[in-house]
């Protein structure tokens, strides 16, 4: 199946590369990503040659490893679209986000992220979903929604899992943006590597699982979900909504506005 915002490959060993490819606009995400990163989770899924999944972006020069970003987040001109959009049409949107999101954070298999440059908003919400992630060193991570009068609503429940509570109520609200250090040391990334060594941790980290059976591998992921936070319809639902609450703000609106014409929004000095 051809995708138009994303690649799929699947090597000799199992080893599939879901990979972000909109490094022309670092990789955001917009709608036609969300709809193709969830029905490839649903295939990699079901197809019992892959044993594991390497989810990554495209480079800015059209290679994985050619710098760019990982996923700066949610597309401006989409972000922008929902100012005009219903309450309705911003409910489906959202929750076409969240879905994509539970997708990932349910695919039976392990899910790595291979991080080589930076990652905002839905991109650390993408981390947030991988069982594990490998970063290059020099990355720089962020939850940069309050800076636009947003929250990060639908990934909330992920990172939260991910970071857990303490650590998260640290960053949810916070724009700040934080080294790979601290992302690592937060518990977002698992394994720091300078750009020389990238490809080796990310061997190292893959490697391990093609030993180990494949339904074991799902049913003990399935356990570990089980026994962590519950996100179910009504979490989900939950976030959702306060999404499309925000939107409807006067911050939103001004906060999008602002960065979109390079100038500082009201709330700022």
């Amino acid at each position: 199946m051809s995708y138009a915002s994303i690649r799929t490959s699947v090597d000799d060993r199992g080893v599939a590369t879901l990979e972000l490819a909109r490094p022309e606009k670092h990789n955001a995400l917009n709608p036609e990503m969300i709809a193709e990163l969830t029905t490839a989770a649903a295939r990699l899924g079901a197809d019992e040659s892959v044993r594991v999944v390497v989810l990554r972006g495209l480079g800015s020069n059209q290679g994985s490893n050619a710098g760019g970003s990982f996923c700066a987040g949610g597309d401006l001109a989409w972000m922008q679209a929902q100012f005009t959009a219903t309450r309705q049409q911003r409910l489906r949107e959202a929750r076409a986000l969240a879905e994509m999101l539970r997708a990932l954070n349910e695919l039976p298999k392990p899910l790595i992220g291979a991080v080589h440059g930076p990652a905002y908003g839905g991109g650390v919400g993408l981390m947030s979903v991988c069982d594990a992630v490998i970063a290059v060193d020099t990355a720089k991570f962020g939850l940069t929604e309050t800076r636009l009068g947003l929250i990060p609503a639908t990934i909330a429940p992920y990172v939260i899992a991910r970071l857990g509570e303490g650590r998260a109520r640290r960053l949810v609200f916070s724009p700040r943006i934080w080294t790979a250090a601290e992302a690592r040391d937060f518990g977002l990334v698992s394994v720091l590597t300078d750009d020389a060594g990238f490809e080796a941790a990310l061997a190292a980290e893959v490697t391990p699982y093609l030993s180990a059976a494949p339904q074991a591998v799902a049913s003990a992921k399935a356990l570990a979900r089980a026994l962590g936070p519950i996100i179910d319809d009504t979490v989900i639902s939950a976030t959702i909504e306060r999404l499309a609450d925000m939107w409807e703000g006067a911050e939103a609106q001004e906060g999008v506005s602002a960065f979109l014409e390079k100038r500082k929004p009201w709330w700022v000095g």
